[in-house]
């Protein structure tokens, strides 16, 4: 099959095209024939080996994170799944490979794709989806009422948490560029900062949660905003202990991965609030808890652009140089 691989650590140089194997199919694996894949800035990260000490692929590997394709072949033990089903899915960290023609995911990690969804559109969800999931629902457990700040609101990750936080009857407060004002209010945000003609952390007050997904000096600046008890949970800003033990790293990369976030979560608690950073996890079954929120258009995928599967490497350069103005970028076999 065709794939897009990792030859070394590295800049857009490191991924290659190239013919590898047809994945094998394990007694609890769905073989899904790729129609669609998105471009992460998690794929960006590991391509240029950020995370290799708790995500340490051996290259060469196909790299890729999301996906909506069709069942081929199931294995053995499959139950849930059937030859020709529609689905859309996150592979597990240990099994990602999504720019690529076929790929074997296990299925536990699986769902039917939502039916008024496109490959495309189904195909920019997963990830972002289930990072909105576990951070407002499992993570900060929102409530209707509570306040929440979501950084980065017209991006992959903002448009769909801002309306999950409204699904979940938050007051949704978010940043973004002038450009996307309209898109963010569209989506449920109530109040929107432009941040490029004014300071957040001037102007939100008494937040319960903030959503990062910067990092940097935006993190920082993140708990001036939140009341006392609240909590700043980010996906870009350093990793914590609880990563490396969720990940299965050993004592030695705990206490490594510890010590990245340890002025952090200092600076958070002289701010009387918490930090947590979350690295997100495959889960077919909170899709299917998220599907009928797509399917009744309570939550809608916003797709940037589109390119054709040869032109992966472009799509992630487009991705990396911050050319996409809103939502995903998307490659498709068609």
């Amino acid at each position: 099959m065709k794939a897009f691989m990792v030859e070394s650590y590295g800049g857009e140089a490191s991924v290659q095209a190239g013919e590898v194997p047809d994945p094998r199919v394990g007694v609890d694996d769905v073989l899904i024939r790729i129609h669609a894949a998105s471009v992460n800035p998690l794929d960006l990260m590991i391509r240029n080996g950020k995370l290799k000490t708790i995500l340490p692929y051996r290259v060469p590997f196909i790299l890729g994170n999301d996906l909506a394709g069709v069942v081929v072949e199931v294995g053995a033990a499959v139950t849930r799944f059937a030859v020709g089903d529609e689905v859309y899915a996150r592979p597990g960290k240990d099994r990602i490979g999504t720019f690529a023609e076929l790929i074997a995911v296990h299925q536990d990690d699986v769902a039917i794709k939502p039916a008024t969804l496109t490959m495309e559109e189904a195909a920019s969800l997963p990830l972002v989806a289930l990072t909105s999931w576990q951070v407002l629902v499992e993570r900060a457990q929102l409530q209707p009422g509570q306040k929440i700040l979501i950084h980065a609101g017209s991006g992959g990750l903002g448009t769909i948490a801002i309306q999950l936080a409204k699904h979940l009857g938050a007051t949704v407060a978010t940043t973004t560029s002038t450009a996307n004002i309209d898109l963010v209010k569209t989506l449920g945000a109530d109040v929107v900062i432009d941040y490029k003609k004014q300071a957040f952390e001037t102007v939100l007050h008494d937040y319960d949660v903030v959503l990062d997904s910067l990092g940097g000096e935006t993190l920082t600046k993140s708990f001036q905003v939140l009341k006392p008890g609240g909590k700043v949970i980010s996906v870009a800003g350093p990793p914590d202990a609880a990563v490396g033990k969720e990940l299965g790293s050993n004592l030695i990369i705990q206490l490594v991965v510890s010590a990245l976030s340890f002025q952090t979560r200092r600076r958070a608690r002289s701010h009387g609030v918490s930090y947590s950073f979350l690295f997100m996890k495959a889960s077919g079954n909170q899709l299917r808890e998220l599907t009928p929120l797509i399917d009744a258009g309570k939550i809608r995928p916003v797709v940037d652009t589109v390119f054709p599967f040869r032109e992966t490497r472009q799509a992630l350069a487009y991705v990396e140089a911050g050319r996409a103005k809103a939502g995903k970028v998307v490659v498709t076999m068609a």
